[in-house]
């Protein structure tokens, strides 16, 4: 199977680029890929319950049904931890199929062949 890990740094701050990325992660998913979409920077606030709801960017579904497609369908999305508490969030509180994953699990990924994609 074929990986794929896109590198997402922008949510709400950028919602074109925030919902193409997941536009793209579908079709990888769709196609058997192995996706992994890793959250760093303000892309981390996209694992928060409720935060992606009201992301819209013309001409695409709402990134709330994207992301929930995504992570039903074996997407993953991993977590930057730092990223994560810079911004005060609640790591106790995170959106079904998200993990925290830093540094080394990108690298480990990429080293087994994955392509990689940032948004």
């Amino acid at each position: 199977m074929s990986k794929l890990l896109i590198n997402l740094t922008t949510a709400k701050d950028n919602a074109d680029k925030t919902t193409v990325a997941f536009v793209v992660a579908n079709a990888g998913v769709a196609a058997g890929q192995e996706v992994v979409i890793f959250l760093n920077v303000e892309a981390v606030r996209l694992a928060t319950p409720g935060y992606a709801d009201d992301i819209t960017s013309p001409g695409f579904k709402p990134l709330k049904e994207l992301l929930v497609a995504f992570t039903e369908n074996g997407g993953k999305l991993w977590v930057c931890p730092p990223c994560f508490q810079a911004r005060g969030l609640q790591s106790d509180q995170v959106v079904a199929g998200a993990t925290f994953a830093g540094g080394a699990a990108v690298v480990e990924f990429l080293g087994q062949g994955a392509a990689s994609l940032s948004y």
